[in-house]
């Protein structure tokens, strides 16, 4: 497959999982310079989709959402060749090395800089988000043991240096959270290269509290653009990792499992120490209830969510390099 095809693949996958979707297909063309030609839009209609079940699609034509869909597709089209004549080969590149030095042991840890970096994005003034400054925000008591996991991935991004200098640490962290999914048995999630890193630390007190109840946790993913479900989902990142949900190394749903047995609420000392008060609040609240139940029972359904809420949480607050 041409980076070409990759990109255009991507890009109509990326629309979709952005929540739009159309009522015909994405039909572009990418040429190997990078330049891309797009046929006319006239006949796009943006479909507003709810995985709530017995929820009606609702079909609209919005000047706001056709707005949306167009900018995204110019952000995009913007990542075809971000490094140059190089860019068809250091995806995999970066894939290999992240896998050399990234083992299940270490995956949960490599996973949670994903969160970390990202989880500073506040939608309202398009702060934080995915730009490598956890780099600066190590000694945050919050990232506390994040310096090891980053550690492990310089190991990688010198490799990776050496055949296509400047690949960003949003990158890397980005791909190697996809990578420490995948290792672990979970999804296969495509990441998109770009994203350009900041030279200085994101404002403190932007992640969520591990103390959070569920409505405070709705509020803080609401402003960072996120729904309940997308809450839920990216939730099961824990499934991994030392929380005690299950095998720590196997990416799977029973992290929803374990959930719904409340194993926290147990006179024993081992069981009461699973999950963060943010992991219990999950079940106390029914809308978010009604996901965990959902993923406990369906674990394909799980890791297509999980893809798509990852996809956008790597993709918050980014700055993308341009042609």
């Amino acid at each position: 497959m041409t980076t070409a095809t990759t990109t255009a693949s991507l890009l109509e996958t990326s629309l979709l999982r952005c929540g739009l979707s159309s009522s015909v297909k994405f039909k572009g063309k990418f040429e190997s310079s990078g330049k891309h030609v797009l046929r006319t839009l006239k006949d796009w209609r943006i479909r507003c989709v709810s995985d709530d079940p017995g929820s009606r699609p609702d079909l609209v034509s919005s000047r706001r959402k056709m707005v949306v869909m167009l900018s995204t597709v110019q952000l995009l089209s913007h990542l075809v060749t971000p490094y140059g004549s190089k860019a068809a080969d250091i995806y995999p590149v970066m894939q290999n090395e992240i896998r050399k030095v990234v083992t299940k042991g270490k995956a949960a840890g490599v996973l949670r800089l994903v969160f970390h970096d990202a989880g500073t994005f506040e939608l309202d003034d398009n702060s934080g988000g995915i730009n490598g400054s956890i780099a600066y925000e190590l000694e945050r008591p919050e990232n506390t043991g994040l310096k090891k996991s980053l550690k492990v991935l310089a190991k990688a991004k010198v490799k990776v240096d050496e055949i296509q200098p400047g690949v960003s640490w949003a990158d890397m962290i980005s791909v190697a959270g996809s990578e420490a999914v995948s290792i672990c048995g979970g999804p296969t999630i495509p990441v998109l290269l770009g994203r350009l890193d900041s030279t200085q630390p994101d404002p403190e007190g932007k992640l969520p509290p591990e103390t959070l109840s569920a409505s405070g946790l709705k509020e803080c993913f609401k402003r960072k653009g996120f729904s309940t479900q997308e809450l839920v989902a990216l939730s099961g990142a824990h499934t991994i990792g030392s929380k005690g949900f299950g095998d720590p190394t196997g990416f799977d749903n029973a992290y929803y499992k374990i959930l719904l047995e409340k194993p926290w609420t147990s006179t024993s000392k081992m069981t009461s120490m699973v999950g963060l008060p943010s992991d219990h609040a999950l079940v106390d609240d029914d809308e978010c209830l009604r996901w965990v139940k959902r993923y406990a029972e369906d674990q394909d359904k799980f890791f297509e969510d999980f893809t798509n809420a990852y996809i956008k949480l790597v993709n918050s607050g980014a700055k993308w390099k341009k042609l």
